[in-house]
């Protein structure tokens, strides 16, 4: 008999029982603090589940709830954890991260992602305020996801605009430069703003291990007492030590006093989905109505919101009457299009141009005017991108801006011909599809980007261009134009068979090559035999010491004639 027991055995009966009730309540006591310490993990495992199972193998059950917010099947899993009530003291995200968007997996099976913007969302959304509301920490196993780099930059058309409304120079650039550290949006500052109050948030500022490489980090971390750092609230740093090689980094949301709380509450505007839609509009106005150039900086954010807005047979009487105040803000527009105009990058104009005929202020005919003033610029100048003909491409995909006559610039030049090509201009294409074969590496990427919009017609464009091609000299041009012609997917037997009877002809191991990829890329079916196969095995200039471009098409060929 424990000692305790036989003291109190010698007490009389009324004491005992007291005694025993103290004993009890002790318990009971002693197990309450013992469950209300009981932590909860919340893992997104979006790609590897290694870092995952370190922790679950290093932190005990008795002390560790683990709950994977991911439910295969389902887009809305997040919501659901909201629903559920599941409230955690450390979250662990696994999954490649794009830098801004998302963190996805490298499996092509896999459906699940995570979208940041549904992580704004829920912290924001005051629908689910448990969920992150005990965080302690955070562990974001991807690359860049505390980058501090900003993702958007403070263009010049900002500043000049800050001068247009009156700041001097010197006002102006200071105003920019307090825009640019409100606005930047690096990911550090991105999940600082989810992250809200969370002390500490562990992320990388450049490229991340891959999860094998994290979870052999991480078991070496708590075997060496690093499971006590779990879930404190206290940045370790014993953890940076372990992975002080991978550029590992920690940060924490945004306190009380942080500047970057204003930026927070405007963000929360937008991505708060509880307000409603004529209160989000109102708010839209009132950004407008700011320094111009500070809505500029939202532009994402502006052209997201125009997208969720229902249409305008489903649009209630006040979201309606909300979106018609903008469209009426004559002096709004003006300011709002000067900016747009002034813009130093063309795509950017062109989102600012389309965002401007969405909320009313551009009827369809002055977006086409806005557009071709644009790309008029551009050739005046003779200074015409890949990146602007790309977007010219792009804006004209359904032959909307076909027939708008540009006539400044030097229509000879290959790059200002590929813009022009792009809007629909006949001659210039018929430029653009000589300079395929050109000697000149930036005329044939110019060609290259045309080509992917508006393919080459297979019979009477496609003759001549083999032709021009099995004719060249320069053997890097040669390989270029290859490539370019690659992307266009050939069906032609003709002039398939015309790449065969070039590949023994050429001495290019790189040459040989590219001829194979644009095989490969086109229906090699109608040329497969095995007088092929052999040119290919016996032609080569060399091997290569693994498989290349050759190897995969000679397998193929002979699948295919099984």
């Amino acid at each position: 008999m424990p000692a305790f027991l036989r003291s109190s055995s010698r007490l009389p009966f009324r004491a005992r029982v007291a005694e025993l009730l103290v004993i009890a309540l002790l318990v009971l006591a002693s197990t309450d603090v013992a469950l209300a310490q009981k932590k909860t993990v919340c893992t997104v495992t979006v790609n590897s589940a290694d870092e995952k199972e370190a922790f679950r193998k290093a932190l005990g059950p008795g002390q560790y709830d683990f709950v994977e917010l991911v439910e295969h099947g389902r887009a809305d899993w997040l919501e659901s954890a909201c629903r559920r009530g599941v409230r955690c003291d450390v979250l662990v995200i696994s999954g490649h991260y794009d830098g801004g968007n998302e963190f996805f997996s490298d499996r092509t099976e896999a459906r699940e992602y995570l979208p940041v913007d549904e992580l704004e969302r829920v912290s924001c959304n005051g629908s689910c305020p448990g969920l992150f509301s005990q965080l302690k920490e955070v562990h974001l196993f991807g690359c860049n996801s505390l980058n501090p780099q900003a993702n958007a930059s403070v263009a010049g058309e900002v500043g000049r605009s800050l001068q247009r409304a009156g700041l001097s120079r010197v006002e102006a650039e200071r105003m920019a430069r307090s825009l640019a550290a409100r606005h930047a949006e690096s990911a550090r500052d991105r999940m600082r703003l989810i992250f809200k109050d969370v002390p500490a948030i562990y992320g990388f500022s450049a490229v991340a291990p891959l999860g094998p490489t994290a979870a052999s980090i991480l078991r070496r971390h708590f075997q060496a007492g690093g499971a006590s750092d779990v879930g404190t609230g206290r940045v370790s740093s014993r953890l940076l030590a372990q992975f002080s090689a991978h550029a590992m980094t920690v940060t924490a949301g945004l306190g009380a006093n942080d500047p970057l709380l204003a930026h927070r509450q405007d963000v929360c505007q937008f991505a708060n989905d509880r307000v409603a839609p004529e209160q989000r509009a109102d708010f839209v106005h009132a950004l407008f109505e700011r320094e111009i150039a500070e809505a500029r900086m939202f532009l994402g954010r502006l052209e997201k919101f125009e997208s969720s807005l229902p249409p305008p047979s489903q649009r209630s009487q006040a979201l309606s009457a909300s979106l018609a105040r903008i469209a009426q803000d004559d002096a709004v527009r003006t300011r709002y299009m000067e900016l747009a105009r002034d813009a130093d990058a063309a795509a950017t104009r062109a989102r600012m141009i389309a965002l401007g005929g969405k909320l009313g202020w551009l009827s369809q005919e002055e977006e086409r005017d806005e557009i071709a003033t644009m790309f008029e610029e551009r050739l005046a100048r003779n200074t015409v991108t890949p990146a602007e003909v790309d977007l010219a491409c792009s804006l004209n995909r359904d032959g909307d801006l076909d027939g708008i006559e540009l006539t400044r610039g030097d229509p000879v030049r290959v790059a200002n011909a590929a813009l022009l090509a792009c809007l629909g201009d006949a001659p210039a294409r018929d430029r653009v599809v000589q300079a395929l074969s050109s000697s000149s590496e930036d005329d044939v990427r110019f060609a290259q980007v045309v080509l992917s919009y508006r393919p080459l017609d297979q019979r009477s464009e496609l003759p001549a261009v083999m032709s021009q091609i099995a004719g060249m000299t320069s053997r890097e041009a040669q390989m270029r134009a290859l490539h370019a012609l690659a992307s266009q997917r050939l069906s032609d037997p003709a002039s398939l068979a015309e790449l065969v009877r070039l590949y023994p002809r050429v001495d290019s191991l790189g040459v040989q090559t590219a001829i194979a990829t644009v095989l490969l890329r086109s229906d090699f079916r109608t040329i497969a035999t095995e007088d092929v196969v052999q040119t290919l095995r016996a032609r080569r200039m060399r091997a290569s010491g693994g498989d290349d471009a050759i190897d995969v098409l000679i397998r193929r060929m002979q699948l295919h004639m099984q």
